[in-house]
């Protein structure tokens, strides 16, 4: 092959990658774009600063949008190896479920809030703080399901506080697994949860990220 007909070859090559790599950034910013336009049409601002997505992401669910979102964290979380997603009970479920499709179907464990008979064995219990119910109460999960070898991603619906992300970030810790990451649909980029996660190290994809919310007006992170 002489020197001509390879660097043609390069060059074809070249472009190939730098159409390919606009191309994802485009489709993962496409994306975002399609949930930010979706919290702005049907979210709901309530006093306190609480926004309701109950529409379509936390009571009825938009199956469509669910697995954008899913496949949105492939992308981000591309890789890293993950093989179990944990979330906690019951509105990161869904997305959870969804999203562990485009992680070549991985088995979900979610942490649950009460004790049941269908609950037995050792556990990884740890406490979180719910702000907008104002109670605190226990989240476990079995050890039968969580420890070492396991590389997690966290998936859940809202960042505000953090107080449930750290939850799960110590049931990760006690269980010795690997903590990949964190996914989050929507964070409250004015609350302190984003920031302390961050802090720590973990990476941390919120794929909309909301400044304020004053007068009911939403305002996004750029």
């Amino acid at each position: 092959m002489n020197i001509e007909k390879k660097r043609y070859i390069i060059f074809l090559y070249s472009l190939f990658l730098m159409n390919f790599v606009i191309f994802v950034i485009f489709t993962g910013e496409n994306e975002m774009e399609i949930l930010k336009q979706r919290i702005l049409k049907d979210g709901v601002v309530k006093e306190g600063n609480v926004l309701k997505v109950d529409k379509f992401l936390n009571h009825q669910m938009d199956v469509k949008l669910f697995n954008d979102i899913g496949e949105e964290f492939a992308r981000r979380f591309a890789g890293l190896g993950v093989n179990k997603i944990l979330t906690i009970e019951a509105s990161g479920i869904g997305i959870a479920c969804i999203a562990a499709q485009h992680f070549n179907n991985c088995p979900i464990i979610f942490a649950k809030k009460t004790l049941s008979q269908n609950l037995d064995g050792q556990m990884y219990i740890t406490q979180v703080k719910s702000y907008t119910k104002g109670v605190t109460y226990d989240v476990m999960v079995s050890k039968k399901y969580l420890g070492k070898g396991d590389k997690v991603l966290i998936i859940d619906d809202f960042l505000a506080n953090g107080c449930a992300l750290m939850g799960l970030i110590h049931i990760v810790e006690q269980s010795g697994a690997d903590l990949v990451g964190a996914g989050i649909v929507i964070e409250k980029g004015f609350q302190v949860g984003g920031q302390t996660i961050r802090d720590m190290g973990i990476k941390l994809e919120s794929l909309a990220i909301i400044d304020s919310m004053d007068d009911g007006k939403i305002v996004f992170r750029d």
